[in-house]
Order: structure tokens, then sequence, then C-alpha cells
């Protein structure tokens, strides 16, 4: 696996740009030099990030979302062997 986040990403299964392998890795999203946790969908090349809108759902159940447009920068958090994965962030779970 590589150590370069995919360009577009979604956390949504339903989406052509979900991608589990590296969800479970943990992308890290800095967006207009901010580190962002609530980012639901992203892409590097074309400058946007996809946030839920407070806690607002469509009709489906789905939450709204707002697109930002900015500069985005993608890391993953974890690597991607198998051997020592979950012992840089050992003691940071919420």
């Amino acid at each position: 696996m590589t150590d370069t986040p995919p360009d577009h990403l979604s956390i949504d299964p339903s989406s052509p740009h979900f991608d589990q392998a590296a969800l479970q890795r943990g992308v890290g999203i800095r967006f207009k030099g901010v580190e962002r946790r609530d980012v639901e969908e992203y892409s590097i090349s074309e400058g946007w990030i996809r946030v839920a809108l407070g806690k607002k759902v469509d009709r489906h159940g789905r939450p709204l979302t707002i697109k930002l447009s900015g500069p985005v920068e993608a890391w993953f958090e974890r690597g991607g062997g198998g051997e020592g994965e979950g012992t840089e962030d050992a003691g940071a779970d919420e």
C-alpha cells in the first residue's frame, strides 16, 4: 500500500470514492492550514472538502453537507504495515 492517501475520498459507503482500506488506516485532513476531524468527503486536486451541516439530515437520514473550497492536505495517520500498527496513537481513543 502506498503512503499517499487517495486524491478523492468519501466516508459514505454508497459513494464511488469510498475506500475502506484507506479509512481503516486513518486519514488526517488539513484545510486552509487547520486540521479538521469533521470531513465527510474531500478532493485534493479540486481543492474542496464536504462537512456536515450541524445535526441536520435529509429525508433519507443522511447528514446534510456543505462544500468548502480551499487548499486541502491529506496524510495517513497510521502506517500501512501490519506490524506495529496502532502504536503511535495508543492512548488517543475518544
